[in-house]
């Protein structure tokens, strides 16, 4: 038992060995680049909507430490058993097969559980499917309560994303439906066109919506279902075609922000990428404006700053 003991904590001593530092690493590495991927990051991509602020809250403040626990405890109850219950020290194991209490509580306890996991998940699934009017109070960071909450105004921009094989075409609804594709690009373009850019998330034409502005997302498809979803805005809605579905996002930080399509599509599934680059207010008025009055996107990105 002893030797048993000893490999255990020895097993124990190189998991924590193994998770300080790699803790620490995410932290240093974790948000050099807003809005993608970062090699060797751990966790969520940083957060710039109320949307993803309250799905954060919910997984660091009540997911982790009861799944934290769940682990510790399960992890804690094998060891006891195998130390406790082995041949050696349990020679004559008892004959009986059923223990009432220890039933009701394996019952009663996962179902409490599911309950405290459930009632603010319904929160925070709330504020993600209902687009703002201006006076609703949404979670933010705070998910137990609205209290401190924010308010978001009432959306000014209305956006139709259309999941297409195997790319995304955007309408501007207000800007009298002036609408253009978004591919991805190949290595060799991004280095002609815009070097720096992430490979196999940049693409030729971005989705342009304005900072500190509620844009309102009305996303279908035009032949299978697709998925569009942004993991730095917290927003992930199902491309069905036939149906439209909604979803919004106000995005508190300008930048370059990825997804992908999040539905297995067919075999360029991997190769349909989402990048929405959110601009000053100034600069998106002039970009709609000569999007608008030319139905031009190669015209209207002229008008926004270089991404080099």
């Amino acid at each position: 038992m002893s030797k048993l003991l000893a490999r255990l904590a020895k097993v124990i001593s190189v998991i924590i060995a193994w998770a300080v530092p790699a803790t620490a690493f995410a932290q240093e590495t974790g948000d050099p680049v807003t809005g993608q991927p970062t090699d060797g990051a751990i966790g969520f991509q940083p957060s710039v909507t109320t949307i993803m602020d309250a799905t954060e809250a919910f997984h660091n403040a009540l997911l982790m430490p009861i799944i934290t626990f769940i682990v510790i405890f399960v992890t804690a109850l094998l060891i006891w058993v195998m130390v406790r219950y082995n041949s050696k020290a349990n020679p004559k194991p008892a004959r009986f097969t059923h223990n009432t209490a220890i039933e009701i509580a394996w019952t009663i306890i996962p179902i409490f559980i599911l309950i405290v996991i459930a009632i603010p998940s319904f929160g925070v699934l709330s504020d993600q499917m209902t687009t703002p009017d201006g006076e609703r109070t949404y979670l933010g960071s705070s998910i137990f309560s609205r209290e401190n909450g924010d308010k978001v105004p009432a959306a000014e921009v209305t956006i139709t994303a259309t999941g297409v094989q195997w790319s995304w075409t955007y309408t501007y609804n207000d800007l009298d439906e002036a609408t253009y594709d978004s591919y991805m690009l190949s290595e060799d373009e991004i280095a002609a066109q815009k070097p720096g850019q992430p490979r196999l998330l940049a693409v030729d034409n971005e989705l342009v919506v304005p900072v500190n502005t509620t844009v309102r997302m009305l996303v279908t498809a035009s032949d299978v279902i697709h998925a569009f979803a942004v993991p730095a805005f917290g927003v992930k809605t199902d491309a069905v075609p036939g149906r439209i579905n909604e979803t919004w996002f106000n995005v508190r930080k300008e930048g370059m922000y990825y997804g992908q399509c999040s539905e297995l599509c067919g075999k360029d599934h991997a190769f349909m990428p989402i990048a929405v680059r959110v601009v000053s207010k100034e600069e998106y008025k002039a970009w709609s404006e000569k999007l608008k009055a030319e139905d031009d996107v190669e015209a209207a990105n002229m008008t926004l700053a270089s991404l080099n």
